[in-house]
């Protein structure tokens, strides 16, 4: 397992780490989002989608589990799984066929951990007590691509 951390200044600097980072993705990519309310997560989603020219679409799946966006043949599925009692309901909405069909942004991922895929990208989101617009972001993966991504990129 690797471990690289990035530390965010303000919602545009997590903004355009996200777009740079999507910049990369491919279908069957899946990041699971961890951390507070209010620590990041979704602007991080508003950059991935802003990469695509969709961040305007952007709109919390609190209530629907699951956002689809599509753009040309890229299909982004943003999920919010918090209010899943267990991985069993996320099977039951068919969640892991969204693995095979494009990329997937997960927040709370670490809820339905048992029912994801072996590989996927980590970043844990914090926020910095003595300045309130600084987010640490910790990224953990276990995959090549990822530890080769994040050993070139310039942030």
């Amino acid at each position: 397992m690797s471990h690289f951390q990035f530390l965010s200044k303000s919602e545009n600097d997590t903004k355009n780490f996200a777009k740079q980072l999507a910049s990369v993705l491919k279908k069957q990519d899946v990041i699971v989002l961890t951390g507070d309310l209010g620590s990041g997560k979704t602007k991080f989603a508003e950059g991935i989608l802003s990469y695509w020219g969709l961040e305007n679409e952007i709109s919390s799946p609190t209530f629907t589990i699951v956002n689809e966006y599509q753009k040309n043949d890229v299909n982004i599925y943003h999920f919010d799984v918090y209010r899943l009692e267990d991985s069993s309901e996320f099977y039951e909405i068919g969640g892991e066929e969204y693995f095979e069909n494009g990329i997937c942004l997960i927040e709370w991922g670490e809820l339905i951990e048992d029912a994801l895929p072996k590989d996927y990208l980590h970043i844990t989101f914090s926020k910095d007590i003595s300045n309130e617009t600084i987010r640490v972001l910790n990224i953990d993966t276990n995959l090549k691509k990822w530890e080769d991504y994040f050993e070139n990129i310039k942030y």
